[in-house]
């Protein structure tokens, strides 16, 4: 069951596109944190919410935000995937311990072995503010991340 409103957001540490460990701790008091989990790179569903991230990525990466995307993909996979579709934002890999910290979150997909489509916006006390998790096949409104971020200000 995947985590709730109010719910302390699990600390975590992966790797990004990058090879760069990211850690959610590290924004703690300084930025807010949408977190997005998608099932697999250069998927349809995946690369177009990502894509449309990335297209308005000011509104999602400033001053007062982090967006971190995340699939149980390897960090290899994550490379080149982030820079077919151009993401400048860390594009984290939870390969291993495979899909720990979507489990963590309450969205492992064991049968498939990847994350379903969750999103949190964690604030900047890392207490998750707002949620929602979609289908594997049903593309997220990023209007609604824009909102739940206005909220927090």
């Amino acid at each position: 069951m995947a985590l709730e409103i109010g719910s302390i957001a699990p600390d975590f540490a992966l790797k990004d596109q990058h090879g760069q460990v990211v850690s959610l701790s590290s924004f703690k008091g300084q930025k807010n944190v949408v977190l997005l989990f998608y099932p697999f790179s250069f998927t349809g569903t995946c690369t177009g919410e990502l894509c449309a991230m990335r297209d308005d990525l000011s509104a999602f990466q400033n001053d007062d935000a982090e967006l971190l995307a995340v699939s149980c993909d390897s960090p290899f996979t994550q490379r080149v995937f982030a820079e077919k579709e151009g993401y400048n934002f860390p594009v984290l890999s939870d390969f291993w311990p495979h899909g720990a910290v979507a489990s963590a979150y309450g969205i492992f997909n064991e049968e498939k072995g990847c994350a379903i489509r969750g999103t949190f916006i964690i604030n900047k006390e890392g207490v998750i503010a707002w949620t929602v998790i979609n289908g594997m096949g049903d593309a997220r409104n990023a209007g609604d991340y824009k909102a739940a971020l206005a909220a927090l200000k």
